[in-house]
């Protein structure tokens, strides 16, 4: 009796290893599928554990990995350093992730899509429209449209991208689901079908707001989203108002800094637009010309691709200036809002 009993424990065992091994198999098979250079086993260091310790903190596609930071693999999966660092040396080696010739890098652009603003100055302003693996940050007064751009990009994004999705991080309480349905309706389109597609969340202070921007790449691959925006209404916020004179500024700036990083690194791996809206201030010392100016310094202004003034214009219109672009000339657009949206005046 008692080795019949041991043979079946061994036997239960067996099947247990069986179906984790089956488990783990379907797993890397999957990731092949998906990226045929991919699979876990391959990378130095990496054994079943690590393997699923990987896999389950979302690390499950190559360039997962290869765009990882040492200390990341380390907080996640508990290793060393040094093997975290082979781990991403190797991802990297096998995605070839150094030069390329700039034919390769235009072919690549050619997936890069513009999202339409409804306004034709405003999208020839931006080279055809708010584009995407870029981040676009718009700062101006209040009142000067930065919102309204937020919704109405929220909107016209899944008009133009068939199964898109937005998400929307809101820090100072001023997503309107009912200014949606305006928009929505303005375009003749479901209202609640293109509510049921923007993810909003509150953010009630910088961390929070960090930790929301980090579990995006989690989001899409637990809903399977066709993410093409990500809104962040305001950046800059609750920094401004949890980092409180010259002390604490470069605090500040570092987690501006990295915030800035994982927003970029969102674009660049979905190939959607990522679109901020910034707060300004007014230089006091400055007699002529316009004194107004971006909260966050140059950390904001080299993290974003694009950056667009906005201002108040004459008889309820207003003024759209691109002041930096890696492409396009600075120039200004003029518009109105209306309840659809923006259009030209």
């Amino acid at each position: 009796m008692v080795n019949k009993e041991k043979n079946l424990d061994t036997k239960s065992e067996t099947k247990q290893n069986d179906k984790q091994n089956s488990t783990r198999s379907g797993k890397e098979e999957a990731l092949s599928e998906g990226d045929p250079s991919f699979a876990l086993k391959d990378l130095p260091g990496v054994g079943a554990a690590t393997a699923d310790k990987l896999l389950s903190c979302g690390y499950d596609t190559m360039m997962s990995i290869a765009v990882a930071s040492p200390d990341e693999i380390v907080d996640a999966t508990g290793l060393g350093e040094n093997v975290a660092r082979r781990i991403i040396s190797a991802a990297r080696s096998k995605l070839e992730m150094g030069f390329e010739s700039g034919d390769k890098l235009l072919d690549r652009r050619k997936s890069v899509l513009k999202i339409e603003s409804g306004s034709d100055a405003v999208n020839k302003l931006l080279g055809g429209g708010f584009e995407t693996g870029s981040i676009i940050e718009c700062f101006g007064e209040f009142g000067s449209g930065k919102t309204q751009i937020a919704h109405v990009l929220s909107v016209r994004v899944q008009q133009q991208i068939k199964g898109a999705t937005a998400v929307y991080l809101d820090t100072e309480n001023t997503f309107r689901p009912e200014r949606i349905e305006q928009i929505a309706k303005g375009l003749n389109m479901n209202p609640k079908e293109v509510l049921k597609n923007i993810k909003v969340a509150r953010a009630y202070n910088s961390d929070h707001q960090m930790l929301l921007a980090e579990k995006i790449d989690e989001l899409v691959k637990k809903e399977k989203l066709n993410l093409k925006l990500v809104v962040v209404d305001s950046l800059t916020a609750h920094f401004r108002a949890e980092f409180v004179g010259r002390g604490t500024l470069a605090n500040r700036q570092q987690k501006l800094n990295r915030h800035m990083h994982t927003l970029l690194k969102l674009a660049d791996t979905y190939n959607l637009c990522v679109y901020v809206t910034n707060q300004v201030m007014s230089k006091p010392d400055v007699f002529f010309g316009d004194p107004t100016n971006a909260i966050g310094g140059h950390i904001v202004a080299h993290a974003s691709t694009f950056r667009v003034y906005l201002r108040k214009g004459k008889k309820r219109t207003r003024v759209a200036k691109l002041i930096d672009s890696p492409s396009l000339p600075e120039g200004e657009a003029g518009f109105v809002i209306t309840e659809a949206g923006l259009q030209d005046i």
